[in-house]
């Protein structure tokens, strides 16, 4: 696994050992930062089931302005560390190690950016959509990665939010939705 492009690009980055994590594969990831590369400069993202942070260090090395790294496992969370320590990111870092409903209860932060790619039979993937609308931490024009299953059917979301398009690479779909201004 590593940085597909910008700052970092081809440092590896460590993977969490076991089956308990399902780290975004290269050729998914690239095509969903070929759908958002104009969206990712100069914005704060959240990587709310961070995992091994790949794809907010992705973003950070494609000039995201900072990442906000989520995840409830202390294991997933020291990877991340020393993910984000490897690309040379920790000025522009922040952990938190949480579960994703503490820590949006609590969140005072305005993202343009926020991934979502919880366990698939978590039921967590809805339960972070509703919270982030119901609390509104979207700058405007602001946009949500989900990672589902292929077959997953994603919902629409109240205003002002939209759902945008669906991409699709073998068994997995990543669902995009924005913040209107």
């Amino acid at each position: 696994m590593r940085v597909i492009t910008g700052l970092a690009k081809g440092r590896r980055l460590e993977e969490l050992p076991g089956l308990d994590t399902r780290p975004t594969t290269g050729r998914v990831k690239e095509g969903l930062f070929s759908a958002i590369q104009f969206d990712i400069e100069g914005r704060r993202v959240l990587d709310l089931f961070a995992g091994t942070g790949q794809l907010g260090i992705e973003a950070l090395s494609r000039g995201a302005a900072f990442c906000d790294f989520v995840d409830s496992a202390p294991a997933a969370l020291k990877v991340v560390q020393r993910n984000v320590k490897t690309c040379g990111f920790e000025d522009r870092s922040a952990y938190h190690g949480k579960d994703f409903t503490a820590f949006l209860g609590r969140s005072r932060e305005k993202y343009g950016l926020i991934f979502l790619d919880p366990p698939y039979a978590s039921g967590n993937l809805e339960r972070a959509l509703a919270l982030i609308t119901t609390i509104d931490i979207m700058v405007r024009n602001g946009i949500i990665v989900c990672e589902s299953p292929a077959d997953h059917r994603m919902a629409e979301l109240p205003e002002p939010y939209e759902k945008g398009k669906e991409y699709r690479y073998g068994k997995i779909k990543f669902t995009l939705y924005r913040r209107r201004a």
